[in-house]
């Protein structure tokens, strides 16, 4: 009883927040980023489309935390809206740039992977888990990779190449690593 008070009393279990209502914000701007990118091709547009993601995740973040405003749902939700804007835009420049591919495989791989552990350790711990510093760094890596081949319509395929690499390194990295501390989280 005491548990399910202190829950209600420190908001984790709130819906209706303003960070949830900016993730899912986040959510609903990606057909407009896709739409700006494929169908209409104007890539500065999409270029501020992701910069107005950007930014409502930083401030969903900063809102939650000064503003109490941290639930459950928003520890869900925000990484979910970070991963669907990343893989539609890298679904998006790999029909133009088929090298991208091996990153769109192993990022559905590294999510499926991430998805079944972190199920697990909620399923144990009544808790989701949180990001990591090597996952913040993956994150700022893909969206930097993501955001230059938007803008640089024209970059060399060593530097594409380069950037790519990079990122399934850092990915692989991060994925054995969340492997590990979920594996301990759902067996201890």
């Amino acid at each position: 009883m005491s548990q399910t008070k202190d829950r209600t009393a420190s908001g984790e279990d709130r819906i209706f927040t303003i960070p949830n209502a900016m993730s899912m914000f986040r959510i609903l701007l990606i057909p407009v980023i896709v739409w700006l990118y494929v169908g209409k091709q104007q890539y500065l547009y999409a270029f501020v489309g992701l910069l107005l993601s950007g930014a409502t995740d930083l401030l969903d973040g900063w809102v939650a935390r000064r503003f109490h405003m941290v639930s459950k749902l928003g520890k869900v939700l925000d990484p979910i809206a970070d991963k669907l804007t990343q893989v539609s835009l890298l679904i998006c420049i790999m029909l133009e740039r088929h090298r991208v591919t091996f990153l769109v495989v192993l990022m559905f791989i590294k999510e499926f992977i991430m998805a079944v552990t972190g199920l697990k350790v909620l399923k144990k711990t009544g808790e989701p888990y949180s990001a990591k510093w090597h996952g913040k760094i993956n994150t700022f890596l893909l969206d930097f990779t993501v955001i230059l081949h938007v803008l640089w319509r024209e970059m060399p395929i060593w530097l594409s190449t380069v950037l790519i690499v990079v990122c399934a390194g850092f990915m692989i990295f991060s994925l054995i690593e969340y492997w590990i501390q979920n594996r301990k989280l759902s067996q201890g």
